[in-house]
């Protein structure tokens, strides 16, 4: 019998994870059954079985792959020659999070299941933790690089405004998938104009 590589069961658990997602996406997490995923996978009960016991499961890793690649990203910048502003940096973290996630919708549904999921909540705050540190690693090298008498001090001021800018990105989850009217130009304008303020 050939032997499963490391980036065969790798890419399967993928597959798997967008099935799951597309559910999430078209039933809401709540209503998607673990039938659901097995049919829309296109592959056998004991194929999803052998990677995940359950939906659950698959929210963590998901979300556990597209946050933690996000802390690499902003971890990458702080050695960057020009460090990108940061609305420039939150617009790209966050559209890129809403991509991966098949939109913001999905990633909303997560963030409620984790008010009353116990793992759910764990893994929320384990990785919005990491994604914290690095965004705050990454705004005193941005400040470092960028002095200004508003901020003498880069590492207080990222101590300061890490938590806000996080809060930005969350707040473009939120609006964008409860309010018809929300623009997601204006929305970063706003974002910019603060930083300019």
């Amino acid at each position: 019998m050939p032997r499963v590589t490391t980036e065969y069961r790798q890419a399967r658990r993928d597959e798997i994870a967008e099935a799951a997602m597309r559910c999430f996406v078209e039933r809401g997490f709540q209503a998607t059954s673990m039938a659901d995923i097995i049919e829309a996978s296109g592959l056998s009960a004991g194929a999803i079985y052998g990677h995940y016991s359950g939906k659950q499961e698959i929210v963590l890793a998901v979300a556990e792959r597209i946050l933690g690649q996000r802390s690499v990203e902003l971890l990458s910048l702080t050695s960057a020659d020009v460090i990108p502003a940061p609305p420039e940096v939150i617009r790209s973290m966050v559209t890129r999070v809403a991509d991966e996630f098949h939109g913001t919708r999905a990633l909303l549904q997560v963030w409620a299941e984790a008010v009353v999921t116990p793992d759910i909540t764990t893994l929320v705050d384990g990785v919005f933790g990491r994604v914290q540190k690095a965004l705050r690693g990454y705004l005193a090298a941005w400040a470092a690089q960028n002095p200004h008498p508003s901020r003498p001090d880069p590492d207080v001021w990222a101590d300061a405004i890490g938590p806000v800018l996080l809060g930005i990105g969350q707040g473009y989850v939120v609006q964008s998938s409860l309010l018809a009217s929300f623009d997601a130009d204006d929305y970063f304008a706003g974002v910019a104009a603060l930083f300019r303020a």
